[in-house]
């Protein structure tokens, strides 16, 4: 159906109204949300630093998962909901080899090179996990409904969680880490030693990353792939070497994310990925579900949400994180659906 355009610029007006009364709603939630930062940060300001730095760290940890969601959906807009599990084989890969085979977090120097190590296994093995479930099951569902390959990824999911299971057990287990306990301290602010490893090792990743996509041959088809797979096969494209190298990447991405959150808590569980695996798709979607930048800046966003809520004074506590998290979530969607970073699209008709 069509309208005229006597009938489009009389519902101009109304569309205005409801754009402004939205503007207006966004601005008076923002500045809520600024006012109980600041109220908690003039009440224990020590608190708030330490609690900060904790959010960053685990923000990091998002981010590095919610990369592997949005290149994904960026390139044949997959939401891959195996992802979350993938991550937590990445934990179990990270145990298995760094503390069953390496004989790791002795204390000795040599285990931060065997932990280096570590992180490259399980990035290759989580990238090879991530290639082979796109050739063996994706792929051949590129051109049916997107129903079809949803369903799919809830089953690669339910693989990996058996195979997390055979080889981790039932039962949550408890790990010797390499990164020392304790951090840098200045005055009453402490920077755990976790924290300063895991950004150091997010932070190059993600220029890694961002340099492939955006300057790299392969980036290039990447990039022209999501835009049009036909367009991109006249060029000279191999569309499914460069769709099964972004699995890769995404794998790659959720086998460093699985070391570090490893080293961080020092515990691994089957069915670590099913909550991790949707925050961090959250993060992907609140920051624009296809935007590289996107994900990283969600990904920090909902950690220091996270830590703020659970060890600020003048929070909801950390029995209602998950709920203030998919809150802001759907306020972000109500006011902004395409996310923070992500761009309006028109579809044609």
């Amino acid at each position: 159906m069509t309208i005229t355009a006597v009938e489009a610029a009389a519902s101009r007006p109304a569309m205005l109204v409801k754009e402004k009364i939205e503007r207006v709603i966004g601005i008076l939630l923002l500045v809520g949300l600024t006012l109980w930062l600041i109220w908690n940060f003039t009440t224990a300001p020590v608190q708030f630093v330490n609690v900060g730095l904790a959010g960053l760290r685990l923000g990091a940890i998002y981010a590095l998962i919610a990369l592997g969601y949005t290149l994904v959906y960026g390139i044949i807009e997959l939401i891959n909901f195996a992802h979350g599990d993938l991550f937590m084989l990445g934990t179990v890969f990270s145990s298995i080899f760094l503390v069953k085979l390496f004989h790791a977090g002795t204390g000795s120097p040599l285990d931060w090179l065997l932990m280096v190590i570590t992180m490259v296994i399980a990035m290759v093995l989580c990238a090879g996990l991530n290639v082979t479930a796109e050739y063996f099951a994706y792929r051949r569902l590129r051109k049916a409904p997107k129903l079809a390959p949803l369903i799919t990824a809830v089953g690669i999911s339910f693989i990996f969680q058996w195979l997390g299971m055979r080889l981790n057990g039932s039962a949550q287990l408890n790990w010797p880490m390499v990164i020392p306990k304790g951090g840098l301290t200045f005055g009453e602010i402490t920077l755990d030693y976790s924290t300063i490893v895991v950004i150091s090792v997010t932070i190059p990743l993600l220029l890694i990353l961002s340099y492939i996509v955006q300057s790299t041959r392969q980036g290039k088809a990447m990039r022209a792939t999501a835009q049009d797979q036909d367009a991109a096969r006249l060029m000279g494209i191999n569309v499914n070497r460069t769709i099964s190298f972004t699995f890769g990447l995404g794998g790659a991405m959720a086998g460093a994310a699985g070391l570090l959150f490893l080293e961080t808590f020092g515990s691994t569980r089957f069915d670590l990925g099913f909550q991790l695996g949707l925050i961090a798709f959250t993060a992907a979607v609140l920051g624009g579900i296809g935007n590289l930048q996107g994900a990283v800046l969600g990904g920090f966003i909902i950690g220091l949400i996270q830590a703020f809520n659970d060890g600020l004074p003048y929070g909801f506590g950390q029995r209602w994180s998950q709920s203030v998290v998919f809150a802001i979530l759907i306020l972000v969607m109500v006011f902004k659906p395409e996310g923070i970073l992500g761009k309006r699209t028109i579809e044609k008709v």
